[in-house]
Parts: C-alpha cells; structure tokens; sequence
C-alpha cells in the first residue's frame, strides 16, 4: 500500500480527515431553494487545509448534473476566462447556439448570421447565465488563493451585478486571512464583506488520534502523542504520518528533526518572511521565556500597550496566536517555538 499521506499542497490525500460542518454548512446554503449567500470565503494560515476544502465541495456538486463547476486564475483575466470555459463545455455550447448567442467578438465561436454580435463581456456573460438559468444549471466558481489585485477586483464587482440579477451563480474563493481582510475592504465591494467568512481553526485532535491508530495501529497514548505533536494543524498532521509510514522502525523523538525541516521550509519560513519586525519580536519573547501572559509579553518586548494591541492582531489575523484566553496568548502551530528560537531577529 502506498502512504496515505501526502506533502503536497492543495492535493486532497488518502488520509484525509473532513471538516464535516463547515463543508455541510456552503453546500446546505448552496443547494437550498432561497440561498443566505452565494459566496462563501474560505481563509485560514498556509496548510490549514484551505483548498482541499474547496475541492471537496466543488466534487460534491460536479456530481449533480444541475452543477457546471469552474476553477479560475486569479492572475488572468477572469472573466474573460470565465465566458472560454462555459462555451467549451458541450451541453452548455449547444444552448448558446441555440439562443443563437454570438460571442465571436471574444474569440469564441463564429459570427451568427441575423444575430447582434455582443461586444461587452460582463453583457455577454450576463446572457449566458440567464440561458443556464432557462435550463436549470447553476454555476460555482473555485477561485484559489484570491489576493486584492484589479483582475479580481473587476471580476468581483460583476459578480455584484450577477447576483443582483438573480442569476444562478455560486462563488467560492480562499486565500489567507490579510489577503481575504483587504479584498472585503474595498469600498465598492460591500457584498464580499457581508459574505460568510469561514477560518479553518485545528482540526478535532480526536480525530488526528482515531486516525493514527486506524492507520499505523498504535496504541491510544502513542496516537496521543503523535496528535499532541501536530495541534491539530492539518499540514503537520500530513507530514507526521507521512514520516512515521516511512520510517516506522524509528521513534517520535528521532524522527522530529526531519519533521521540524518539513514544517520550516514549506511553512515557517514563508510565514516568518511576511513579518514585520515587531511582529517577529512578540513571538520571539513569547517562544524564548515560553510566557503566554499578555502583559509580560508586552513588557519584555518593550511595546506600549496601545502599540502592543496592533501587532497582537495582526498575529492573530495571521494565524499564529490564539487570543481566545483573556490576558493571554499562545502559540497555535506546532513546535512554532522550536522554528523561531533558531531565527536572528
């Protein structure tokens, strides 16, 4: 057999344990007669699990014949993307034909003789989606790791328009939480910051135990160990078992060095460069004295308090502190500490 595991980003492994709410939650609202909201935004730190929650449910709806499901570039052109991949799907390509749509002004298909060529995207993909609508498809749109760029922007501000005008599109992005935070702060996209705003936390630590032991068939404090050590952090939990299938001759304790490099290079490392000083110097305090009390945090890193509040949100918008505790603040990612010990500042 091979290992279930996988270090892959974005690629959903064999072990693989399911955030069942929260998938449960986008596909009840999606699928319901009277939708809440047609977009949900999905955030969380690099390696919570992010996109293969949006895979998931976009697989889930590909199976009901009433769903087309498109990924989309969120460095190109969207929505001119957009119209290329509806034309070229078959079933979809015979109704704009039929409703003698003609996109040739796009690059798509031929002039149609005694039919007005559109020559405005946004229009033209307005007159697609009512034709869907005629014949009773809805449309999701997966866009992964969304930043606030002017592709996304002009997309996005079209996609206010489609909703407004009651037509049968879904959209599902992710992106980490700063990105996610600057995209709903656009003045002219209000409806984004209305939009229900999922943060992937740890997964159930219960879970990662039960599916040690079904896997390697360790025993429940062996399992717990093994959990502990990953905090529930989905990436973490991914390299641990993929490490000890590979190596189940060698203890935990021999085998963390290497998990330590796995978690520094694809995930620590590019946190830590996307800090700013301060930041740096808080989480620096934190894992050198192991301290969790706020205002020793503070005044070891010599921050006022009005100063210290800013930078303890940006961690916790981050990802990397949990805030939850009042007048604390730990440390969320696995052995997070060990990684920033061995950082200059």
């Amino acid at each position: 057999m091979n290992n279930p595991f996988t270090l892959s980003f974005g690629k959903k492994p064999l072990q693989y344990i399911s955030r069942l709410a929260q998938t449960n939650e986008i596909l009840e609202n999606f699928q319901s007669e009277y939708p809440s909201s047609q977009v949900y935004m999905i955030t969380g730190i690099r390696g919570s699990g992010k996109t293969v929650l949006m895979s998931t449910i976009a697989d889930m709806l590909r199976e009901d014949q009433d769903w087309i499901v498109v990924e989309l570039n969120p460095e190109r052109d969207l929505l001119q993307s957009l119209a290329g991949y509806l034309y070229g799907i078959p079933q979809l390509h015979a109704v704009f034909l039929s409703a003698k749509l003609d996109l040739s002004a796009f690059g798509l298909g031929v002039h149609i003789e005694n039919a007005v060529p559109l020559t405005d995207i946004e229009a033209a993909l307005t007159a697609m989606l009512k034709e869907m609508k005629k014949n009773g498809k809805k449309l999701l749109i997966e866009i992964d790791e969304a930043v606030n760029n002017q592709q996304l922007r002009i997309f996005a501000g079209s996609f206010q328009i489609f909703i407004r005008q009651e037509l049968p599109v879904y959209l599902l992005m992710t992106g980490l939480y700063e990105n996610i935070y600057e995209l709903q702060n656009e003045k002219t996209l209000t409806f984004l910051y209305r939009a229900p705003k999922i943060l992937l936390e740890p997964l159930n630590m219960a879970s990662v135990r039960n599916s040690y032991i079904q896997v390697f068939g360790v025993g429940i404090e062996k399992a717990e160990e093994m959990a502990g050590l990953t905090r529930g952090f989905p990436f973490a939990f991914q390299v641990l078992g993929y490490l000890y299938w590979n190596q189940k001759k060698k203890s935990l304790a021999q085998i963390l060095p290497e998990y330590d490099q796995y978690l520094d290079e694809y995930v620590y490392s590019k946190i830590w460069s996307k800090m700013s000083e301060l930041d740096r110097r808080i989480l620096y305090e934190m894992s050198v004295s192991g301290e969790t009390e706020t205002k020793k945090i503070r005044e070891r890193a010599g921050m006022t308090s009005g100063q210290f509040s800013v930078y303890r949100d940006r961690l916790k918008r981050k990802g990397v502190v949990d805030t939850r505790q009042y007048g604390h603040l730990t440390l969320t990612l696995p052995r997070f500490d060990v990684f920033v010990k061995n950082q200059s500042i």
